[in-house]
């Protein structure tokens, strides 16, 4: 699959995971698939550019913690994105949370699938 290809297949997986986390956990709100797909796209640009400087910049904590901080990263990220795209609203640290730690999850089924030939 071709690198825009792929991209274009994340961008779909992400936003139909987004809605289907806002129909599950209480506390977010997606208000259609192009919300979705809006939020989800704006989400990709945030991990692409921002979450890579705050990794660094939390090196230590996240060493302590093995890792387990990035969830705290990508949880302020998802608040981020919901402050900035209307329609899409996160109601609590919590709800972000468990929605980084599912989008996370999706992810990695995502990769692992599409991913397993090489």
């Amino acid at each position: 699959m071709g690198t825009i290809a792929w991209i274009i297949v994340r961008l779909l997986i992400n936003a139909g995971a987004l809605l289907l986390v806002s129909q599950y956990i209480e506390g977010i709100r997606v208000d259609n698939f192009t919300t979705a797909l809006i939020a989800a796209l704006i989400l990709g640009i945030v991990n692409a550019i921002i979450r890579p400087i705050l990794v660094i910049l939390t090196l230590p904590i996240n060493l302590f913690t093995l890792g387990l901080f990035t969830f705290i990263i990508n949880a302020a990220l998802l608040l981020l994105v919901a402050r900035v795209v209307q329609g899409f609203s996160i109601e609590g640290f919590a709800s972000a949370l468990i929605a980084a730690l599912i989008l996370w999850i999706v992810s990695l089924i995502t990769n692992l699938l599409f991913h397993s030939g090489k």
